[in-house]
């Protein structure tokens, strides 16, 4: 028999450490039934325990897939896990089978482990929608109801979101609401309204049916998003890029010679000065010789053009050579008073933050906020993090972005240069792919960013990158399967994202070297999205 291998996982890290699994096999059913998911704590240390849970196939049939949900309650959560992959909402946890051991004969048992901290146990279980204890879920006999259907959002506010759903046949009580492991409303009746939010916020419910024999297993989840978003200055889609101030293999360009494909143009980049935290910004003079000319006043000239046809600019800080360092209030009014002084200088809609070696979340969040208070509500905030500063909240990119959303306008991650890293399924994904886009842009989608506030940061074609340089189909693909669920690798998101951003590209004269390649196809596509 093969004996396949225990992979080990820890949320936001990328480990992978083989060790020993295995496929069980049992004595076969006397008779049909249906498969079971038990759980066991094989070990408990008072603040944390290791649990693990055996799915046995009772029936005559072999189990092609499985997925084990159940939740915890607040104050315990799940960190490492082996043999499944794993999706949480709150304290919904969702373990899917892994590869290798998905299909489980007749009589046969597999199993999957985790560490948890926290005193609590699992509650609500599940195995593929129906009661983990091989009862239940049937609705037309005297156990618990079937899962409702066809859940949907009736109605948004600035503070509620209403939800309607179809009632399964047999038997049902009340139905219960749930976002996350907690539980919203419990009704009567086929519709709810959750009040109390917060305006321009994201939720995602799922609802279930009791009666007097138990709970059904949950509906598909529905996501929805509160009204009250500021209004942006920009379209619904949008293609960003970034223009060289500065000379190299790529095609030098003015600043009015940027294509019209381009909604956001970023301008690469403000530098730091001898002021802790202030930037400043001029001409490179090694472009303007390489352009056979190129002043300040015409940069500046050249701003209002790209305004003129409705394209913002906004200046860039930082790059892979930045040294910008914003680390103390002091610094923080520095870098908002100097940004703000270019803002006013080059007219400048904003700025991107692209701060490649290393950001402090609280202070930077601070210059961003004293940045607004000057700017106004239209102030264009963008950043471009690397994908490792994305791979978890705890990093101080994602802390950043989560601390500022209620005036952040988008971050599109650099989808290159990384090698390999892991999606929002625990799974492991090479750059260059549908899946690693897809997989990686989940995690922000999933973790407290609005889809409008998430875009897909790619490389323009060949000389742009070292690494993860994909055909612009491939993004297209990748921005279809996010917002509409099609055109998906392997990995298939939890939910659809129609209002996804957008894209963007490193760079514009990159582009432009390539033969506007990648502006001429992604941009059609996100003029499409829904």
């Amino acid at each position: 028999m093969f004996l396949a291998p225990r992979r080990w996982l820890r949320l936001g890290v990328l480990t992978l450490l083989a060790l020993p699994g295995a496929v069980v096999g049992t004595a076969t059913a006397a008779h049909a039934a249906a498969p079971t998911a038990t759980f066991a704590k094989t070990s408990d240390w008072g603040t944390g325990w290791e649990g693990k849970y055996t799915i046995t196939n009772n029936d005559t049939a072999p189990i092609a897939t499985w997925a084990v949900a159940f939740d915890l309650p607040a104050g315990t959560t799940v960190g490492t896990f082996w043999d499944s992959l794993l999706t949480a909402s709150g304290n919904h946890y969702v373990f899917r089978n892994r590869e290798y051991n998905g299909n489980v004969q007749p009589g046969q048992s597999v199993s999957f482990g985790f560490i948890a901290s926290g005193s609590g146990t699992p509650a609500n279980c599940t195995l593929n929608g129906a009661a983990c204890g091989g009862g239940g879920g049937g609705g037309g006999g005297g156990g618990a109801p079937a899962a409702p259907g066809a859940l949907r959002v009736t109605g948004t506010t600035g503070s509620s979101i209403a939800l309607a759903w179809t009632a399964p046949a047999g038997t049902v009580t009340s139905y219960r609401v749930y976002e996350g492991g907690t539980v919203r409303a419990t009704v009567t009746g086929t519709s709810a309204t959750i009040g109390g939010l917060a305006a321009c916020s994201s939720h995602a419910y799922a609802v279930t049916a009791l009666n007097a024999s138990g709970e059904s297993a949950r509906s598909a989840e529905v996501a929805a998003i509160t009204t009250g978003c500021p209004a942006s200055p920009l379209p619904r889609h949008f293609l960003t890029g970034y223009w060289h101030d500065f000379a190299n293999a790529a095609t030098e360009l003015r600043l009015s010679a940027v294509p019209a494909d381009y909604g956001l143009v970023a301008v690469a980049f403000a530098t730091a000065t001898g002021t802790p935290g202030a930037v400043t910004f001029s001409v490179d003079p090694g472009l303007a010789s390489s352009l056979g000319g190129y002043t300040d006043a015409q940069f500046r000239a050249d701003v209002q053009t790209l305004h003129a046809r409705g394209t913002k600019v906004i200046i860039s800080v930082g790059g892979e050579a930045g040294t910008v360092s914003v680390n103390s209030a002091a610094s923080a009014t520095n870098f908002a008073n100097s940004v703000f002084s270019l803002m006013q200088s080059y007219g400048f809609d904003g700025v991107d933050i692209d701060l490649e070696n290393g950001i402090n979340p609280t202070f930077m969040g601070q210059a961003l906020r004293s940045l607004r208070a000057q700017a106004g509500a239209n102030l264009i905030i963008t950043m471009a993090p690397q994908t490792i500063d994305m791979q978890s909240t705890g990093g101080g990119y994602f802390q950043l972005a989560l601390n500022i959303r209620d005036i952040l306008t988008v971050v599109h991650t650099q989808y290159y240069n990384s090698g390999t890293m892991l999606g929002c399924d625990q799974g492991v994904y090479a750059q260059g792919s549908v899946n690693f886009m897809t997989a990686l842009a989940c995690i922000q989608l999933e973790n407290g960013l609005r889809p409008d506030q998430v875009a897909l940061g790619l490389p323009a074609g060949p000389g742009a990158a070292g690494g993860g340089v994909v055909a612009p189909s491939l993004v297209v693909s990748a921005l279809n399967c996010l917002a509409r669920g099609t055109s998906c690798g392997s990995f298939v998101p939890p939910h659809t994202y129609p209002t996804i951003r957008g894209a963007m590209t490193w760079s514009i004269n990159w582009d432009v070297t390539n033969g506007n390649n990648f502006a001429r196809t992604v941009k059609p596509a996100l003029n499409a999205l829904p």
